[in-house]
């Protein structure tokens, strides 16, 4: 019985020192590392939050600037939008302008001259020429009215007559001013006599 306890004695002893082994041991050292630790992550925690702030304040920046560039875009377009409908006439006169001066060339024909009237009416008649066709090319397109039936959308009856032979009622058939249209729009109605049914 004494062995036995002797030899348990021993193997209490054992383990003992077995777990003393493992066990930390206390030279001071270790007491310094939790701070260390703490120290080191308030650090990093400090570094990452004003890398974070930076971060921050170039996005703000940039935003800064993006909204700065979108509101001078803004104001540049509402100005170009004004100098394009103030100044929208511009290329227009420019196409009119050789009409102009063919008109005065006309008007300059010595009227002494035995052939002036049929000059100046040629000037004329090449003027009008050339500035139906300048402003046919910009979408302006004339009525083609006599003949055609009375259409209230495209003109103004003026007057009725009594319908000649083999002329229908509510038929044109004369036009005291030309209508046009701009594009798929009408400019104006034109002014005209219409064929009454009597």
């Amino acid at each position: 019985m004494s062995d036995n306890k002797e030899n348990n004695a021993g193997v209490v002893e054992e383990e003992t020192v077995a777990a003393g082994a493992d066990a930390p041991v206390d030279d001071g050292v270790l007491e310094d590392r939790p701070e260390e630790e703490a120290a080191g992550q308030e650090e990093s925690a400090d570094s990452e939050l004003q890398e974070l702030r930076d971060e921050v304040a170039e996005l703000k920046d940039r935003m800064l600037r993006m909204a700065a560039d979108f509101e001078n875009r803004g104001k540049r377009m509402e100005r170009e939008k004004q100098q394009a409908i103030e100044y929208a006439e511009e290329s227009l006169l420019k196409d009119i302008l050789p009409f102009i001066d063919n008109l005065e060339r006309a008007l300059a024909q010595d009227a002494g001259a035995d052939d002036a009237a049929e000059k100046i009416m040629e000037g004329v008649r090449m003027t009008l020429d050339g500035l139906m066709s300048t402003l046919s090319k910009r979408g302006l397109v004339p009525l083609d009215s006599v003949g055609g039936r009375f259409d209230p959308n495209l003109h103004e009856a003026m007057a009725m007559q009594p319908a000649g032979d083999g002329v229908e009622p509510q038929t044109v058939i004369e036009e005291y001013e030309k209508g046009y249209m701009f594009k798929e729009r009408l400019l104006r109605a034109a002014k005209v006599v219409v064929a009454s049914g009597e």
